[in-house]
This record gives C-alpha cells, sequence and structure tokens, in this order.
C-alpha cells in the first residue's frame, strides 16, 4: 500500500485522518463528551498522521512522509481559520 514514494500521494494521505475527524466531530456532535471539546478530534487526526509518518521514515519513503505533514499542518490551519471565522 505504502509503496509510491512522491509528495502529492503524502498530502493526500495527510488530508484523510483531518477529513475524517471533522465528519465524526459533526456526526456525533453532542453525544460524546471528547467531542464536545473543540479541538480533540483534530489533534486525534494529528496523532494519526505522526505514527504514518513514523512509519512511512522507517520504511525510507521520505517524500511521503514529507507529504502528510505538508497535508496535515494545511488542513490544521484550513480549521484554525474557518474556526475563527465562524465566531
Amino acid at each position: 500500500m505504502f509503496k509510491q514514494n512522491n509528495i502529492l500521494f503524502g498530502v493526500i494521505l495527510g488530508f484523510i485522518a483531518p477529513v475524517i475527524a471533522l465528519l465524526v466531530k459533526y456526526q456525533l456532535k453532542g453525544n460524546l463528551y471528547l467531542i464536545n471539546k473543540p479541538l480533540m478530534p483534530y489533534f486525534i487526526a494529528i496523532a494519526i498522521n505522526l505514527v504514518l509518518v513514523r512509519v512511512l521514515h522507517k520504511k525510507e519513503l521520505d517524500k511521503t512522509s514529507r507529504g502528510i505533514m505538508l497535508g496535515t499542518f494545511t488542513a490544521m490551519l484550513l480549521v484554525l481559520v474557518l474556526k475563527s471565522q465562524l465566531k
């Protein structure tokens, strides 16, 4: 699965966890205590992506791990900007 070593593939992988966190947050809003904390789902998404970066770095897929970091930081910046504009 992780045999491709390019930045675009990493960016796509980096966006998957934050998008899932966003969808879970809005689907389970009000049902779970952790979801009611404003940024908890995104911290979980960052942790998942950090594990992916670590695994890919050990497999010497450096471009893909850089793409994951780029995608993660871009998604988190978008979340913070959108949250600040909504309030």
